[in-house]
């Protein structure tokens, strides 16, 4: 049996379930003392500690005068991969740039009678460090995660933006994360993984100028890097393990739904994948399609683990119940494989993406389609959003007060000043009246 099998129909359900998922939780504070000692070290020593902990874990001969490429090896990187995969990561971005510059938020302005003018400006962050994981070495280019995380920075108008990514054995980076930062016009690239990496956006060192917003995905001590940097920088999300959820009727197709399921329970064996139907038939099928496909797969073990341990197939009495228990859940990755999706649309509050009808399956939003990728994971869609334009952006409040309006509401600010015990707040206001 490769997951298994739950029914909820009401609200007491929902404990058990929300239990189970609660596990997945990565336990941070386990390398905390770690991290923060990187951090230190980083902070202290630069370059000399960035390329000590490159040495150690990545490439045995770094030296810190190898930590940035340089700009011809980029170049050639694009000229060295097959001109049709060059072509499809060109289309990628593409299809990412013009979503997202359907996000980009102009400045507004209100005028009061009284001729107080008031608004928002938006402008984008100054620099923004991007953090691309190494792949398995660098023999798999997280070629997506680069294309996800610059665009919306270029398109919000970042005027710097470094890339930092772990190198391979030989200290080089893989042509590919390469072609694709040429693609995208991009040629701050460092060769620094985990932790370290972090740190040096963050606080800078002899090579890497610091930044003021870090976007990326990584393991636990990337996570714990970002979060710990709070309040030093700007940062994405912390983000939890790939997740799943599919909502399906009784036309889904099984075969479908498994695929899907696996699509996310092969990133980690703390993926969850979590079918929910009103269809025992359907039910029945997934798990038998689960067990087939899953022996055809590179990452079988990763993706029975997942299926095994924090992914279930669940039985309700209707749709309506199925899209209860999803908000509940708040997935990362939403599908709806039911025959009226738009009509069930409406009924979604919580999820970081959502998929609509048979041919939207999430890899299609992961690689291609436009919408970002970097989503909210551990039910932290109930008041989170995908990465965007937006995160790359900060706003400020406008304020041109009128004579008239300062000298009329005066008195008024001055007992607001005065209650919270702020006199100096009150005379600055009544010096106006003078």
């Amino acid at each position: 049996m490769p997951c298994r099998t739950l029914t909820y129909s009401s609200e007491a359900d929902w404990q058990g379930i929300r239990d189970m998922l609660c596990g997945r939780e990565n336990p941070e504070n386990s390398v905390e003392p770690v991290v923060r000692e990187i951090m230190d070290a980083i902070r202290s020593d630069g370059d000399a500690a960035l390329a000590g902990y490159t040495r150690r874990f990545d490439c045995p001969d770094f030296d810190p005068s190898s930590l940035r490429v340089a700009p011809d090896a980029i170049e050639k990187a694009a000229r060295e991969i097959p001109r049709h995969d060059l072509q499809i990561i060109t289309e990628a971005a593409d299809n990412i740039r013009r979503f997202h510059s359907a996000q980009k938020e102009e400045a507004w302005f209100i005028t009061r009678p009284d001729g107080t003018v008031l608004g928002q400006m938006t402008r984008p962050v100054d620099s923004a460090g991007l953090y691309v994981p190494g792949g398995q070495g660098g023999n798999t280019p997280l070629i997506s995660s680069l294309l996800m995380n610059a665009v919306p920075a270029q398109v919000a108008g970042v005027p710097r933006i470094a890339v930092t990514t772990p190198p391979r054995k030989d200290g080089t980076l893989n042509p590919y994360i390469l072609a694709a930062a040429h693609v995208l016009g991009l040629d701050e690239i460092y060769c620094a993984g985990s932790a370290w990496a972090v740190a040096a956006l963050a606080y800078g060192t002899q090579t890497i100028a610091p930044v003021d917003f870090i976007a990326g995905p990584g393991n636990i001590f990337v996570t714990t890097a970002k979060r710990m940097l709070i309040g030093t920088v700007g940062i994405d999300m912390i983000a939890g393990p790939s997740e799943i959820l599919i909502i399906a009727d009784s036309q889904a197709d099984a075969a479908h739904v498994a695929a899907d399921m696996l699509s996310q329970a092969e990133h980690d064996p703390l993926a969850s994948a979590i079918l929910v139907t009103p269809s025992p038939q359907l039910a029945a099928a997934v798990h038998t399609e689960l067990e087939k496909q899953v022996t055809g797969l590179d990452r079988a073990d990763i993706a029975r683990a997942s299926l095994r341990d924090w992914s279930a197939i669940v039985v309700t009495p209707d749709l309506n119940s199925a899209v209860e228990l999803s908000n509940k859940v708040a997935p990362e990755h939403l599908e709806l494989l039911v025959q009226d999706t738009w009509g069930l649309l409406g009924s979604i509050r919580n999820a970081g993406a959502i998929f609509m009808g048979p041919h939207s399956p999430e890899p299609v939003g992961d690689y291609f389609a436009g919408p970002n990728h970097v989503l909210p994971t551990m039910g932290t869609a109930r008041f989170s959003s995908a990465l965007s334009v937006q995160s790359f952006c900060k706003k400020s409040s406008i304020i041109a007060a009128s004579q008239t309006f300062t000298q009329t509401n005066a008195a008024k600010i001055a007992r607001l000043a005065r209650l919270e015990g702020l006199e100096a707040h009150a005379r600055s206001v009544e010096s106006r009246l003078s």
